[in-house]
């Protein structure tokens, strides 16, 4: 197969939670560049309505924006059900959707903790079980998790006191290898990208404060852009990536090699 149809994602249909913005928005942005038919949701519908309508006027693609909370098991079961009655399929699932929390551990409370282990753990289980269940009556799917470089190991307190997001962003990593493990059957490939710091809304006042320790950290020296996910999340996407399952894609500008 030529190199260049290995990207191609021209008739596939891919859900991206929290598309709306962020990483998500790149993530939809590359897909659709690459003609995905893409499903945009979040608990903030209006923003994936906004770049939903971007995206089909722009790349001819078609595209869906549906309200959702992914800890919540019917929005989920909602959002697969109008995914397979608007396209038929699910190819490519990104669970990008998350929350975070900054408190030290002994002033951690204990509903925020709740809160980020239920959207960044328990949320993307719902949505890959419900998108799951027609990738195995297809036999073929792609599942994207998003994960984070907190989640490799510790980070340093000054500017990242966030350990709930780290453990559960250390427990999407787990969460990824198993399930490759358990539907490598059903040709479906299960891997996670994990991102180092890149501007966003969630992490911009991180950012602001650990900017100097970041960068000096980072081989690159520099954050990431508007750009910089989008090849890592078109090769996981797409037939270019048929034999890797299981895997951590790391983003970060190598500050993981240091």
């Amino acid at each position: 197969m030529n190199v260049m149809k290995l990207f191609d994602l021209t008739g596939k249909t891919a859900i991206v939670t929290g598309g709306g913005r962020g990483l998500g928005q790149q993530i939809a942005e590359a897909l659709a560049e690459a003609g995905a038919n893409v499903v945009l949701c979040s608990r903030k519908v209006e923003a994936c309505q906004e770049i939903a309508g971007k995206l089909a006027a722009g790349l001819g693609v078609r595209t869906l924006a549906l309200p959702c909370d992914i800890t919540n098991p019917d929005d989920v079961k909602n959002v697969v059900s109008e995914t397979i009655s608007t396209f038929g399929t699910i190819d490519i699932l990104v669970n990008n959707s998350g929350a975070t929390w900054g408190a030290p551990v002994a002033e951690m409370p204990y509903e925020a903790w709740k809160k980020v282990i239920d959207v960044n753990v328990t949320g993307t289980f719902l949505m890959s079980q419900e998108a799951g269940k027609k990738m195995i009556e297809q036999k073929s799917g792609k599942v994207i998790n998003i994960s984070s470089v907190a989640g490799l190991g510790g980070t340093d307190p000054r500017f990242m006191d966030t350990i709930g997001y780290n453990t559960s962003k250390g427990a999407v990593i787990t969460f990824t290898k198993d399930l490759a493990v358990k539907w490598g059957q059903h040709n479906i490939n299960v891997n996670a990208i994990a991102p180092g710091f890149f501007p966003t809304k969630m992490s911009k006042v991180l950012m602001e404060h650990g900017k100097d320790a970041i960068l000096g950290g980072t081989p690159l020296n520099r954050f990431g852009n508007a750009d910089d996910l989008k090849g890592a999340a078109l090769f996981l996407a797409s037939g270019a990536s048929n034999y890797i399952t299981g895997d951590v894609l790391i983003i970060d500008g190598g500050a993981h090699a240091m």
